[in-house]
């Protein structure tokens, strides 16, 4: 009889056990399923945000800008760029506020078309953002993360055609002028010093 009791309580045992593992399997699969909606969430979210290539698509092309009468915001950007993406919200929030008054323009840096540009306007850090006036010609620039207020303010002073309140003047332009195209893949300031100097 006391060998039955043993085996009895033996076999209780695992039941008791298996109860455990079962609770705790469904609450990993409990979690799992709340995982998994909140990264779907998440992604939708993320699916539905500004990107630059959007606003690109939608942005005014360069010639049109300089020969349409209205003031410009010019911007360097890339897609790798994380500052440009965080930025990306609150351009198209002031292109919806300012787009009838001014022109939006986005030149890709990693687009070689945009290099004679690049030089001109000497980008060397993006997001690289040149004020033009109505006639097309740099009145300011910025470089860098900047606030939307910040931006705001200097777009309607670029619209009243009043001296921008926070951005450095670029009224002075050097009369140095570079080749428009590398000669060779060496020239290009995108190559990193790839190479070597004897």
């Amino acid at each position: 009889m006391a060998n039955n009791l043993d085996e009895a309580a033996v076999v209780q045992q695992p039941t008791g056990a298996n109860m455990g593992t079962r609770v705790r399997n469904l609450l990993i699969v409990l979690v799992a399923i709340a995982l998994s909606v909140a990264l779907y969430l998440g992604l939708q979210t993320q699916n539905n945000s500004v990107s630059l290539t959007s606003i690109d698509e939608e942005s005014t092309p360069l010639e049109v800008a300089l020969s349409n009468g209205k003031p410009s915001l010019m911007e360097f950007y890339a897609n790798w760029c994380t500052v440009c993406q965080a930025m990306a919200p609150d351009i198209e929030l002031l292109k919806q506020q300012y787009g009838d008054s001014v022109n939006f323009v986005m030149l890709n840096v990693d687009n070689t078309k945009w290099l004679p540009e690049i030089l001109k306007y000497r980008v060397d850090g993006i997001p690289h953002f040149v004020f033009l006036n109505s006639q097309g010609e740099a009145v300011a620039q910025t470089i860098g993360e900047q606030p939307r207020t910040i931006m705001a303010t200097n777009l309607e002073a670029l619209v009243a055609k009043s001296p921008l309140p926070y951005a450095q003047d670029s009224g002075q332009v050097s009369k140095f002028t570079a080749p428009v195209a590398p000669t060779s893949e060496a020239d290009d300031p995108r190559s990193h010093g790839s190479t070597v100097m004897n």
